[in-house]
């Protein structure tokens, strides 16, 4: 046997040392990022034939984490492939949940994945190196690729029986033996004999019937989930407005009639016209923007000891999806019609659903508006959404008797509720903006009328 192929010898020896410590250490992926960075080490026989990698034709892409807003410092990551798994272009392979939202990680392009950096369930932060994808075939037989290395296939069996003296003589098959067997005892029972104390009773208890185990069975139980990132997030904001806002909340209630009749008339028009459906959030979003262009300290906020006046209205939208609840922000709705807005709550609810909304698209806001009505809310006090001042509440629309011009009538009616922060809105501030969203949405021909 020649020099270069004992040295050889000695490396996948050493090598194989290496793999064996590893699996008894490390998890499994972990595994793979020491075995991607001692290139030898994927050494291995199969047919009797050395499989090598050949480094100068690898082509693998970094999948790197999102770049994440200031807002957002880290997310828990979850695998959904495997090393290994062939994927295509644009097909997810891993979910990052921030404290906003979901974030779907896709493949820049087609390829195998060659190893994860991460963990499933650690935390990564913006542009992180996730994994590496091998867009190639990088291990190959040496037979079909003899550049590889300048060496002769070995035969596995010959090289056993003709080692050098000069290398240190290692049984391999002792070896392997040894290696998983060495905690394991061949005589079980010279421990059994060796340790003392009374014989212990396999058998069953004679006196458990079949009642007895069917109740065992169906004894109350509990089952703990760990909380989601966007969860606790949640909770943590929440709690947040209820130490540091002075939190009060005014109700009024809206005859819905006009907007109900309006809606009929002109629901085919405009849907023929926009191709979208028109609804009765666009109607209160507006209504909200008219309302705090003409109280602009509801759409303040407190920065330490100074009062931050925006003039701009950004609305944030209340919308529930699977992993929670979620804020998507309308920019500049003061500038928008009601198809602007109707076609902006139409594509955020689709990404909602499809947990593809981006964090950027949740960032900011100035007011929040929440429609618990959809679920059937009758009443209800929503929580500030800091650091904004204020959050409306929108709740069902029942019919009602009301009086009208000294009439009892039945008329769709709904209640809404504002919430706001009392350290920088009086209460008379709160009463009149609710008041002129009534106004504008019992009667929206004002809104033109810039009455």
């Amino acid at each position: 046997i020649g020099m270069s192929q004992i040295v050889l010898l000695r490396a996948l020896h050493w090598s194989s040392s290496i793999a064996t410590a590893l699996r008894r250490t490390t998890s499994v992926h972990r595994l793979h990022q020491y075995q991607n960075h001692y290139s030898y080490s994927t050494l291995s026989t199969s047919s009797n034939e050395i499989l090598v990698r050949e480094n100068n034709t690898i082509d693998t892409v970094d999948v790197r984490a999102p770049s994440f807003p200031e807002s957002v410092k880290e997310g828990s990551i979850r695998l959904l492939k495997k090393v290994g798994d062939k994927v295509s272009a644009d097909e997810t392979i891993a979910e990052i949940e921030t404290d906003k939202t979901a974030l779907n990680m896709n493949a820049p392009q087609a390829g195998t994945i060659e190893i994860f950096l991460v963990a499933d369930g650690d935390n990564v932060t913006t542009n992180a190196h996730i994994a590496k994808l091998n867009t190639s075939n990088d291990v190959k037989p040496i037979s079909e690729n003899k550049k590889a290395l300048s060496i002769e296939k070995i035969d596995a069996e010959k090289v056993k029986h003709t080692l050098d003296e000069s290398i240190d003589k290692v049984n391999i098959e002792q070896t392997k033996e040894k290696s998983s067997t060495s905690f394991i005892s061949s005589k079980p029972s010279h421990i059994l004999t060796s340790v003392t104390g009374s014989k212990l009773d396999t058998s069953a208890p004679q006196n458990l019937t079949t009642s007895t185990k069917q109740q065992v069975s169906e004894a109350r139980s509990e089952t703990r989930v760990k909380m989601s990132k966007m969860r606790i997030r949640i909770a943590e904001r929440l709690k947040q407005a209820q130490n540091t806002c002075a939190m009060l909340t005014t109700f009024n209630e809206i005859d819905m009639s006009n907007i109900v009749e309006f809606r009929k008339k002109y629901a085919d028009q405009f849907f023929k016209r926009h191709k979208i459906k028109l609804g009765f959030m666009s109607a209160f979003i507006k209504a909200s923007a008219c309302a705090l262009v003409d109280n602009p300290i509801v759409n303040a906020i407190i920065d330490e000891n100074e009062i931050v006046y925006r003039h701009y209205i950004d609305i944030s939208v209340a919308v529930a999806s699977s992993k929670g609840l979620v804020v998507p922000v309308l920019r500049n709705v003061e500038k928008m019609n009601y198809a602007d807005i109707e076609r902006a709550i139409n594509e955020f609810g689709e990404k909602a659903k499809n947990n593809s909304l981006a964090i950027e698209d949740m960032d900011g806001g100035t007011f929040t508006i929440s429609n618990g009505g959809v679920f059937g809310s009758l009443f209800g006090t929503p929580i500030i959404n800091p650091p904004q001042s204020a959050i409306l509440g929108m709740h069902g629309i029942f019919d009602r008797p009301v009086t009208s011009n000294g009439k009892i009538e039945i008329r769709p009616m709904m209640y809404v509720a504002l919430t706001y922060d009392h350290r920088i809105l009086d209460g008379r501030d709160a009463v009149l903006f609710l008041r002129k969203i009534k106004q504008y949405v019992e009667d929206s021909r004002t809104i033109f009328l810039d009455i």
